[in-house]
């Protein structure tokens, strides 16, 4: 095991899109470096949603302990402020007990949120002016609200993706409350870490390959199982946390809409589509970012490199 000198309050964060190998390599350097995971991944906040979420197991969770990962049901909501706050209190927990902190995680908005230390509007939710532009998009569709936001605000029209209606209404809503871009009230204030980041990345269409081999086993495992047993719970279709990635398209098979085989590949084209947009907040031009190809590295190499960046030689 390698030491670290956390005087500086290091973190290591660790970015790359969806089945990249990001969890493997969090393991490795985990147990090299002293380190635990800060999960930075917005759908495995959500208890009971395992298979779906590609949720690290048991097993890997004793190897290395990880953070925010079962903090809330899926019909309780976690505001990006409230996800940011625990990060940081997470991160802090960690570098009291001399551990090193490992931000990992493929959703690009947490992750930035923590790294750059986004000052999120205090705007409250005005559920009328919600529903207006719920009605918005029933009537003309996602993308004429998404154009809405681009006339709005085109650097936050930009960074969300047209089919995340919620979080397209939302950055509307704050701009019309506030009267002014949200991405003008997302100020930045970096905190108080010497930060190391790394980037984990493959040719797109080994990715891809990459991708459908993850659903394939997801399905293997139990995935509309899964996806049962929540909604005999409870738990409503329209929730967020049902309505995302994986969930949607069992839920459509489960509802008698499509078969489970066109469930599967409208899973994997989603998918695909995800990891073009995670491209999109992890930039391969980022300079902030070191990037690492796993498929032309071996994770080894990948593991030693990562390890000198966190600890240099003297």
């Amino acid at each position: 095991m390698v030491g670290v000198d956390r005087g500086a309050g290091l973190l290591l964060v660790i970015v790359g899109p969806t089945a990249v190998g990001k969890t493997v390599l969090s393991l490795r350097l985990g147990e090299a470096l002293d380190g635990e995971v800060v999960s930075a991944d917005s759908r495995q906040v959500y208890r009971g949603m395992d298979i779906g979420t590609a949720k690290p197991t048991v097993e890997e969770r004793a190897r290395v302990p990880h953070h925010l990962i079962d903090v809330r049901d899926p019909d309780e909501p976690l505001t990006l402020a409230e996800y940011q706050a625990m990060a940081y209190q997470a991160v802090d927990r960690l570098l009291d007990r001399q551990k090193l902190p490992m931000l990992v995680g493929g959703t690009g908005q947490y992750v930035r949120a923590v790294v750059e230390g986004w000052s999120i509007p205090a705007v409250p939710p005005d559920e009328a002016l919600r529903a207006k532009l719920y009605a918005q998009v029933e009537a003309s569709g996602h993308e004429a609200l998404h154009a809405r936001l681009r006339a709005l605000d085109p650097r936050a029209a930009e960074r969300i993706d047209p089919r995340n209606v919620r979080r397209v209404i939302r950055a509307v809503e704050v701009c019309l409350i506030a009267g002014r871009p949200i991405s003008e009230l997302q100020r930045k204030v970096p905190p108080p870490y010497r930060i190391v980041q790394v980037g984990l990345t493959r040719p797109r269409q080994s990715l891809y390959r990459r991708v459908d081999e993850r659903v394939d086993a997801m399905i293997a495992d139990g995935l509309v199982d899964e996806v049962r047993r929540l909604v005999e719970a409870g738990y409503s279709w329209s929730l967020p946390s049902m309505s995302s990635l994986g969930y949607q398209e069992i839920g459509a098979y489960l509802r008698g809409e499509i078969s489970l085989e066109e469930a599967v590949q409208r899973i994997k084209r989603e998918t695909r589509r995800f990891v073009r947009h995670q491209y999109n907040w992890f930039r391969l031009s980022d300079p902030r970012i070191r990037w690492f190809n796993l498929e032309t590295m071996r994770l080894t190499a990948v593991e030693a490199a990562v390890v000198s960046l966190v600890h240099p030689a003297s």
